[in-house]
């Protein structure tokens, strides 16, 4: 599990912004690929620039955490993309649900370097990230 904390010191260590974005590039080229089957319109991000899908499922080791998969067709994007599942991958609903975008910017300095486009973008992906992992709790209250 990796804190907020832990991907702000490497951004630190980095130091200039193209170090940084050479690093999120990187990042999304390191991203799993997205099951082919989660390719649907139900996980594609509306109000995003890029292509962007993201599906959570439940760990199947553990229900009560929380896994999501990704893509992206933009490598900044797409590395932005992999450090959010980063930061919620193997949580709670709840943990998830607390997810800060602002702090999330503010602490990495993102809303100095990207575009509006690209902050409108980025809280669409949370966005859909937390409206899944509701609909993905309501489905085990259901099933409970």
């Amino acid at each position: 599990m990796t804190s907020l904390d832990d991907i702000v010191d490497t951004f630190e260590i980095l130091g200039d912004w193209d170090q940084r974005y050479q690093y999120l590039t990187e990042l999304g080229e390191k991203l799993p690929p997205l099951p082919e089957e989660a390719r649907i319109e139900d996980n594609k991000v509306k109000g995003c620039m890029s292509q962007v899908w993201v599906h959570a499922y439940l760990n199947p080791d553990n229900p009560e955490l929380i896994r999501f998969h990704g893509d992206c067709d933009t490598s900044i994007i797409k590395g932005v993309l992999a450090l959010l599942i980063q930061l919620v991958e193997d949580r709670t609903a709840d943990e998830i649900e607390a997810l800060d975008v602002d702090e999330f910017f503010e602490r990495l300095k993102l809303d100095e370097h990207l575009s509006p486009n690209r902050h409108v973008g980025i809280y669409a992906i949370v966005d859909l990230m937390k409206q899944q992992v509701r609909e993905l709790k309501a489905s085990q209250q259901v099933s409970a």
